[in-house]
């Protein structure tokens, strides 16, 4: 139905039905000072299009992980002539995508295929709970797959001979340790560059816009940060991974004990002293190596004099 000025005027069922939301829900609303009083008319409540708005507005913010409490003081502003438009802005800036990379839809059957052609359904449950694989309604045999770089790394491992299992358990612990890194970051630039847009009250259009830049410019800093200190450390460790097994079989007939033991606090302060913390570690491989090396020269020049004298016994 229309108002007087022309506008549509609806009824709380009417507007939960356009809105999406319940009655119960804009009663909610309206109780916490979220969503104006309808207009009364005669015994009927009447509500207009800024209703509708204010709602979807409501709904939106609520999807972007905004609390009641926050998206209240963001309202409030907005209705005392501040402005939300900046706000809306930097919203969408950090809601925005983090990488460059496209999903892409993958049938059950490409799904199978790619992991050695047999069905698991197990192991895309366990793909769907880590959010690997997205259900696509409507359609059971599709999914979306958010990051098909991450199921190429899955496929090649699977592929490699590691087992689905151990490639899931891998992913979880990983997430744990990636969002840990993630969470210092945020930490670390809200401190430092994020603090002065973060008061008591919501920033300015101009503050919030400055804000949406600077979250443009800093986006790619985290993962070109934690690409750079991957390569270091895969090559520092798997340098020292290759090293040590290759060590290790140089001198195949000594013992593990003696290839991998304790050494006293005194002695590795005394070998810091001397070499310096950063290479205290080699040293005492290096020494080490050196004792098996000796060890194994004296009994090999053992073994010759025991021969030499067999041989000068008549």
């Amino acid at each position: 139905m229309s108002d007087e000025s022309g506008g549509v005027a609806y009824r709380i069922e009417d507007l939960a039905h356009r809105s999406g939301a319940t009655v119960r829900t804009i009663r909610a609303y309206q109780d916490r000072g979220l969503l104006p009083r309808p207009e009364r008319r005669g015994r009927a409540n009447v509500y207009a299009d800024a209703h509708l708005a204010r709602l979807r507005q409501i709904a939106d913010l609520l999807d972007r992980g905004y609390t009641l409490a926050s998206i209240k003081e963001l309202l409030e502003a907005w209705d005392a002539g501040r402005g939300l438009g900046g706000i809306l802005g930097l919203v969408a800036e950090v809601d925005g995508p983090w990488t460059d990379e496209e999903a892409a839809r993958i049938s059950r059957a490409e799904l199978e295929e790619r992991f050695g052609g047999r069905p698991d359904d197990a192991a895309v449950a366990d793909a769907v709970e880590l959010g690997v694989l997205e259900p696509v309604p409507g359609d059971e045999d599709v999914f979306l797959v958010p990051s098909p770089q991450e199921l190429s790394a899955a496929v090649e491992l699977y592929t490699a001979g590691v087992p689905l299992s151990a490639i899931s358990c891998h992913l979880r612990e990983l997430r744990g340790q990636v969002e840990h890194i993630a969470s210092r970051f945020l930490e670390f630039t809200t401190e430092h560059v994020f603090a002065r847009y973060l008061g008591e009250h919501p920033p300015s259009d101009a503050e919030a816009a400055e804000a949406a830049s600077l979250v443009r410019r800093l986006r790619p800093l985290a993962q070109q940060t934690v690409d750079a200190e991957l390569a270091r450390a895969m090559r520092l460790f798997a340098t020292r991974h290759l090293s040590r097994h290759l060590a290790a079989g140089h001198f195949p007939e000594e013992p593990e004990s003696i290839r991998t033991v304790e050494v006293a606090a005194g002695t590795i302060r005394a070998v810091e002293n001397l070499v310096g913390a950063e290479h205290a570690a080699a040293f005492v491989t290096a020494a080490a190596e050196r004792e098996l090396q000796a060890r194994t020269l004296d009994r090999l020049t053992a073994n010759s004099a025991h021969h030499s004298i067999v041989d000068e016994i008549p």
